[in-house]
């Protein structure tokens, strides 16, 4: 189901949570899943991952992991602030150290100028740390979209846990 790159990515993090003894969450809008999918991939992996919230629509994203709806008024479910919201919220509501979130524009439908297919917005947040976010434009058809967004969010989620 997933590349072996991306299975070994996987495994890098789950190993790397492994030795600092924390946990982590995910908040996913546009990959449905996909990346607490590839991490409990790998055998084992539930010392590791907590949970994981699928918010595909923005009522979910409310309710679940807490983002204000005024936020996505104001600044639309594919945002730097509703990423960084998601991630946040999974961290509060979670038993997660670390927790990464995705909201993004996959495709072929649904793109504006100013909001194109294969934009995503990503966020890492960790307690006692701040947010980061990141936005990319993916290019490619929807799978190939939601394929690249699971392999940033992975080194993303990495590169917080290296510090």
């Amino acid at each position: 189901m997933f590349s072996d790159v991306l299975k070994a990515q996987a495994q890098a993090i789950l190993e790397s949570c492994r030795k600092r003894g924390v946990k982590i969450a995910t908040a996913e809008s546009c990959t449905g899943g996909l990346i607490s999918g590839c991490l409990t991939e790998v055998a084992g992996s539930s010392d590791v991952v907590d949970r994981g919230f699928v918010t595909y629509s923005n009522e979910a994203k409310i309710e679940l992991v807490n983002v204000p709806a005024g936020l996505i008024e104001e600044f639309g479910a594919v945002s730097e602030d509703v990423a960084r919201a998601m991630a946040e919220g999974a961290l509060a509501g979670s038993r997660a150290d670390y927790a990464v979130s995705v909201t993004g524009i996959a495709g072929p439908g649904g793109g504006t100028a100013s909001k194109p297919v294969g934009l995503v917005h990503m966020a890492c947040s960790g307690r006692d740390r701040p947010t980061q976010h990141e936005r990319h434009v993916f290019a490619g058809d929807r799978s190939q979209v939601r394929e690249q967004t699971v392999a940033r969010a992975l080194r993303l989620l990495d590169e917080a846990l290296s510090g």
